[in-house]
Order: structure tokens, then sequence, then C-alpha cells
């Protein structure tokens, strides 16, 4: 009697087959990372915004002529401190650190422009580590650089954008002409 083999399925990471229930189950637990990552950027541009009494009081608001910056930067103490210093409460480093929040938490909430939320995020977010050095809790990882590695796989990968924009927003004719802009 003759023996057939069957195919091998295929195979996660983990050496077996992913069912149908974990892949949209993990698709699910990305697209909520994504809009989660998305709304830690959009409340920090609306607290600096309107001073919504979290991280920002009202009267330092920017609607208020509050300097989003200031309160972080001229308060950096590390190795960089001189660089940053010098940013805090600059009209234009005012504007890029606004108009950044803003469109990383949009493009992460909606799922669009991943490559262009991810890199610009994870910058922001370096900057941000490197102003926060030497780091207190770890000697080298914190939040920011996590942030940022996550970033970087969601626009990678693509995780999680069936649950979003994404489908809609690269057959726009702009975006199917720069693939950078997906």
């Amino acid at each position: 009697m003759a023996r057939t083999t069957q195919p091998a399925p295929a195979t996660t990471d983990r050496g077996f087959a992913a069912t149908p229930a974990e892949t949209r189950f993990g698709e699910v637990v990305w697209a909520v990372t994504r809009l989660a990552l998305g709304f830690v950027f959009l409340w920090a541009f609306l607290d600096k915004l309107a001073g919504l009494g979290k991280s920002t009081p009202s009267e330092r608001a920017w609607i208020n002529g509050g300097s989003p910056t200031t309160g972080y930067l001229s308060n950096v103490e590390g190795p960089f401190s001189g660089f940053f210093s010098g940013m805090a409460g600059q009209a234009w480093a005012d504007w890029l650190f606004m108009v950044g929040l803003l469109g990383i938490g949009v493009a992460l909430i909606l799922g669009i422009g991943m490559w262009v939320a991810a890199v610009s995020g994870s910058l922001l977010l370096t900057l941000m580590w490197l102003a926060s050095l030497p780091i207190a809790t770890n000697p080298f990882l914190d939040d920011h650089l996590v942030y940022g590695l996550v970033l970087l796989g969601l626009a990678a990968t693509g995780a999680g954008l069936r649950y979003g924009l994404a489908n809609w927003w690269r057959n726009l004719p702009l975006v199917r002409g720069n693939a950078w802009l997906r």
C-alpha cells in the first residue's frame, strides 16, 4: 500500500497554523493598538491646544498664548539640554510640534498615511527620548522608544489596517503614485 503525504499547513512563528479566528483577533488587537497610539498623540495635541487640565492647565494653553514646547523643553537637564532649551518656546518649534501631534494622531486613528505617521512619530518620540536622558527608571529604554518601534512595526506590516480607511486612502491617485504616502 502506497503512503501519501499531505502538504504541511502554513505555520506561524509559534510553529503551528494560525486559525482564522486567531488571525482576526490579531488584526483587531493591532487595530486597537493603532487607535490607542493615535489617541495618545491626539490627546496631547488637544490638551496643549486647549489646556484641558491634564498635562496643560488652561492658562498655559496654546490658544491662550502659551507655548506647547516651553514646559517640557525648558526643563531638560541631560546631555542635550543646550540643544533642546534653545528650541523651547520658539514659534517654529511650537508649530512643528503641534502639527506633528495632530497629523500623527489623525493618521493613526484613521489608518491612513501610515509611513509618514510612523516615521514622523518615531522621529518625534526619539527627540523626546533624547530630551529625557538620562532616564531615571532604566539605563536606556523608555516608552518613547517602544512607541516608536510599534509605530514602525504597524507601518511595515500593515497590521490592523483593515479596520480603518487604509483601502480607500491607498486607492487615491496621489497615494497610488507615491508609495511613501501609504
